[in-house]
């Protein structure tokens, strides 16, 4: 009867260790896999925590972005409009900001793609965290057509300014054509021809013909009415110069100058033509001084 207690009180404690280790060994189990699920939630949360640290930063780039490109707007706006003018340099410095500005979006999008990439690989699913992720892209989207259209000012602003520049030149040009053709109209006016000579000099040229007078004697020397030698004539331009130098000591116009429109005046041995009224004097083109 003892015996029969003894093996059932050794049964009862075998089955007693078993049921231990098997409970140690589940408890064991349990242990691993609740510090697996910390370690994978602490893993999460960081995970987590990174992508709202970047979605934030991408978002802090995209509004500098809207700034810069309202900037360069304004800035471009303000020289069309108060200077009317577009130096290649400011073309230039646009230009470079604009580049700038997408290359910081450019920059943008391959974070955000890779940020995608990273959460679809980690199997974050987190409703707020694509709504954030498509929030960035539809920011990035309006940085994106903010920028082409900043880059389209900038094309329209420089044509502007070139339409304006060739309407200026054209209306230099223009004045500068007319300025040319007052001048030459003004020196048509002003300028008149003289000859000077003896009077065999002046009838080889053909500009002097003598009339009246007896068997040869007591002719007068007039101007003839057309020149066969235009070539004899030297153009004076009244309203630069008002002084003929005759180079003899003697000196008659034979032409109808005014006489009050002129002086003949000795100066050192020497006669010189002083034209007092040039717009009297020049209604006479032709001049004809006769010299001795």
């Amino acid at each position: 009867m003892r015996k029969n207690v003894q093996v059932a009180l050794a049964a009862a404690v075998v089955v007693l260790l078993v049921a231990t280790g098997v409970l140690y060994s589940k408890y064991r189990n349990t242990n691993a896999l609740y510090a697996s699920s910390r370690a994978a939630e602490a893993e999460s949360q960081a995970r987590y925590g990174r992508t709202l640290d970047a979605i934030a930063e991408i978002q802090d780039s995209l509004n500098a972005i809207s700034q810069g490109s309202d900037n360069n707007v304004s800035m471009l706006s303000k020289t069309l409009s108060s200077e009317r003018h577009l130096s290649n340099a400011e073309k230039a410095d646009a230009l470079d900001r604009i580049a700038d500005l997408r290359g910081s979006i450019m920059r943008s999008k391959q974070r955000i793609n890779q940020l995608e990439s990273s959460l679809h690989a980690s199997g974050i699913k987190v409703a707020s965290l694509n709504r954030m992720l498509a929030g960035l892209k539809k920011n990035l989207s309006e940085r994106e057509e903010m920028v082409a259209s900043l880059t389209g000012r900038v094309d329209s602003l420089q044509t502007q300014v070139t339409t304006l520049a060739t309407t200026v030149q054209e209306r230099e040009d223009t004045l500068h054509v007319r300025d040319l053709t007052i001048e030459d109209r003004r020196r048509e006016n002003a300028t008149v021809y003289y000859v000077a000579g003896n009077k065999k000099d002046l009838a080889q040229k053909g500009v002097v013909i003598a009339k009246g007078g007896v068997l040869g004697l007591g002719k007068t020397l007039l101007p003839a009415s057309t020149t066969s030698a235009p070539a004899a004539f030297n153009p004076v331009d009244t309203d630069q110069q008002t002084t003929i130098d005759l180079n003899a000591a003697k000196a008659r116009v034979l032409s109808a100058q005014p006489a009050d429109s002129y002086e003949l005046r000795l100066v050192d041995g020497k006669m010189q033509l002083h034209i007092l009224n040039p717009v009297e004097f020049r209604k006479i083109k032709q001049v004809v001084i006769l010299t001795a």
